[in-house]
């Protein structure tokens, strides 16, 4: 949903109140607290009901990301759009000149959208890749070729002291990605066992030898990049794919991960990419948002 719709379609609080009723109980409210729907609306203050049982006092923004803000829910939803809709990210500093608020203020709603991104995805099946990137430092300088030796290059990949993310992609289908202090065998596996299916799968990645102790429980082929990228159908450049979209958005948007909060942004990264294909990303965030 673009800007201007969502503009027109949410003016007010009470119309943004009104619409998450909507989605988060349709025709049967209930008290978040106790599950009772014997409940009743309060006339004091917008959308607040009583709960009848517990005696807990509620609204529909109770228990998610909107509970206890000080933000118009207007710019909460527009800020849901700017998030969804920007492909490589935005940044807090961004998001606060967009909506006229303090770049605290957007940080902390923009880490409350990411920490509703989180979803819990069926384990993968098909052709899966499984690759490894690095997030930090500086980019590769491309216009001094001729005075790489004055000027030497930072150690690349699994060489560097940068962050180290792990994923896995499902051919066609969705991704799973999150920081990992060490790129280990043991974490490699335990990472695949959380989204891989092992019986129903045939695992792909690069000859990385962490890789060669999973390749022993389940199907695995291998493409040497030191020869070619693509040998077939063996390659990992869906995953490559989705690591461009991720380092566009530290360059471009963010520009530092703490190893605090990498998880945050690698988890906006996959929700986007895996809702790509949907018809309105929008309504289905809230959904989740509101989930009971």
């Amino acid at each position: 949903m673009d800007l201007i719709r969502i503009f027109q379609r949410f003016p007010s609080n009470e119309a943004c109140i009104a619409h998450l009723e909507s989605v988060r109980w349709g025709d049967e409210p209930a008290c978040p607290h106790c599950g009772s729907k014997h409940i009743g609306r309060k006339s004091d203050g917008i959308g607040r009901w009583n709960c009848h049982d517990c005696h807990a006092s509620f609204t529909v923004l109770s228990g998610t990301i909107f509970s206890n803000t000080r933000t118009d829910l207007p710019k909460w939803f527009l800020a849901i759009s700017l998030v969804l809709n920007a492909k490589k990210s935005i940044s807090s500093p961004q998001l606060g000149r967009d909506l006229d608020i303090p770049q605290k203020t957007a940080y902390r709603m923009l880490m409350k959208i990411r920490s509703a991104m989180v979803a819990d995805l069926d384990l993968f099946t098909g052709i899966v890749e499984a690759d490894e990137c690095y997030v930090g430092g500086k980019p590769r300088k491309r216009n001094r070729r001729d005075d790489d030796d004055n000027y030497p290059q930072a150690p690349r990949g699994r060489a560097t002291r940068k962050l180290p993310i792990v994923g896995v992609v499902e051919r066609g289908g969705k991704v799973a990605a999150e920081p990992s202090p060490r790129v280990t065998t043991a974490n490699l596996s335990a990472f695949l066992s959380r989204h891989v299916d092992r019986d129903a799968a045939l695992l792909i990645t690069d000859q990385f030898p962490a890789y060669r102790r999973i390749g022993h429980t389940m199907r695995h082929a291998t493409v040497d990049h030191a020869a070619r990228y693509v040998d077939g159908e063996v390659h990992v450049n869906t995953l490559e794919g989705f690591w461009a979209l991720l380092k566009r958005a530290w360059w471009g948007a963010h520009h530092h991960y703490s190893k605090r909060h990498a998880h945050a942004y690698v988890t906006e990264a996959c929700y986007k990419y895996n809702v790509r294909e949907s018809a309105n990303p929008f309504s289905a965030f809230l959904r989740d948002a509101v989930a009971a």
